[in-house]
């Protein structure tokens, strides 16, 4: 049988592809045990892997939460599981990206959501459509979402329940960029590449430094930022030494 969700390293980075693509990889409780044990690695693997990249496989990201699977009352293995998944994706130490194309609607825009970037490609279409099932989030819709696009934009997503293209969701701010979608795969490993060429100890450290200080008034998010960081990391002469070294052999 094949895994529904797909570990991949290369170069520092784990590429984690959702496997349901005849089911347009609608989230099952199945899925998000697999998905939690490869988080769980992840986790404990911060000296090989520096960077965490979370897609789909075939058409789409995902189409959401999968409504048969509700229908035929799921069983998840302890009582929200699905969310305290989403959670611990968000909280791995490495810097996590949500890369979406095609649908991403309702319980996948929730997951992609725990990624602290999202890229789409232009064929990326987003949806909170929790309403059109007489449903409500319970996987951080209603906190994640306003956070990243503004409270107001957050209630009309979900009061309306309408579709969104890429290029919507560029401008309002739910992903950072939007590409074609032919030259989304190429984009994105380019994107990725930028992000791994940098220190691994600055994205853990600063990721953290981003999530400890959300939300608090700036005086104390300033404290935090001088007092209780560790400041350079053990690769910081290194890379000044090589960037001095490639000044003087330009000079």
């Amino acid at each position: 049988m094949q895994p529904l969700v797909i570990r991949e390293d290369h170069d520092g980075l784990a590429t984690l592809t959702l496997n349901r693509p005849d089911k347009l990889n609608a989230l099952t409780v199945a899925m998000f045990q697999q998905l939690r044990a490869h988080v769980a690695a992840l986790a404990a693997d911060t000296e090989r892997i520096g960077l965490v990249l979370l897609r789909g496989a075939g058409k789409c990201f995902s189409a959401g939460h999968d409504l048969a699977d509700i229908a035929h009352g799921e069983r998840p293995p302890a009582p929200h599981y699905q969310a305290d998944t989403i959670e611990l994706l968000a909280d791995l130490p490495q810097p996590v990206i949500s890369a979406v194309h095609g649908h991403c609607y309702t319980g996948a825009l929730e997951l992609a959501l725990a990624g602290d970037l999202i890229v789409a490609a232009a064929s990326a279409k987003f949806a909170d459509t929790h309403a059109r099932w007489a449903l409500t989030p319970v996987w951080g819709m209603s906190q994640r979402l306003p956070r990243r696009v503004g409270l107001a934009k957050a209630q009309e997503m979900t009061y309306t329940a309408r579709t969104y293209t890429g290029a919507e969701a560029l401008a309002m701010g739910l992903v950072n960029w939007c590409v074609s979608a032919d030259g989304f795969d190429a984009e994105l490993a380019r994107f990725t590449r930028s992000i791994l060429a940098n220190s691994w100890f600055s994205l853990r450290a600063n990721k953290r430094l981003y999530r400890e200080t959300e939300g608090l008034p700036l005086r104390a998010g300033l404290s935090h930022e001088i007092h209780r960081t560790e400041g350079r990391g053990p690769d910081m002469d290194a890379r000044i030494a090589g960037f001095l070294n490639k000044q003087s052999k330009l000079s």
